[in-house]
C-alpha cells in the first residue's frame, strides 16, 4: 500500500521530519544529495526521535545515544538495533509517497 505524505519542499536538504501513518510513526530524510528515505521514526534502543537526528550521507545518528544507523539498509552499528525501512519515492507532484507493508503495527 502507498501512502502520499506531503510536499518534498516540507523537508530542508540534510534533514529529516517524522509523519503519522495509522499507528506507525515515520521519518524520512531528504539527504544533501537529494535522495529521500524512510525508516520508522523512534530509535529501538531508547525511542528517540530519529528525525531530529544527525544525517550524513545515508549515515543517521540518533540524537539521544549517538547509535549509527544505514538509512538505505536499517542497519545498526551493532547486530541487536536495527531500524524498519520503507520504500519512498516522489511522485511527479513532488509529493513523498512511502510503501507500507500494512497499516496496522
Amino acid at each position: 500500500m502507498e501512502i502520499t505524505l506531503g510536499a518534498l519542499s516540507a523537508i530542508p536538504l540534510g534533514e529529516g521530519r517524522a509523519f503519522a501513518v495509522g499507528k506507525r510513526r515515520i521519518a524520512v530524510f531528504r539527504t544533501r544529495e537529494g535522495q529521500v528515505l524512510a525508516v520508522q521514526a523512534d530509535c529501538p534502543h531508547r525511542g528517540g526521535p530519529l528525525a531530529d537526528g544527525l544525517l550524513g550521507g545515508n549515515t543517521l545518528i540518533c540524537p539521544l545515544h549517538a547509535r549509527k544507523f544505514d538509512l538505505e539498509t536499517g542497519k545498526g552499528e551493532t547486530e541487536d538495533c536495527s531500524l524498519e525501512t520503507y520504500a519512498a519515492r516522489l511522485n511527479r507532484a513532488g509529493q513523498i509517497v512511502v510503501e507500507l507493508r500494512s497499516l496496522d503495527g
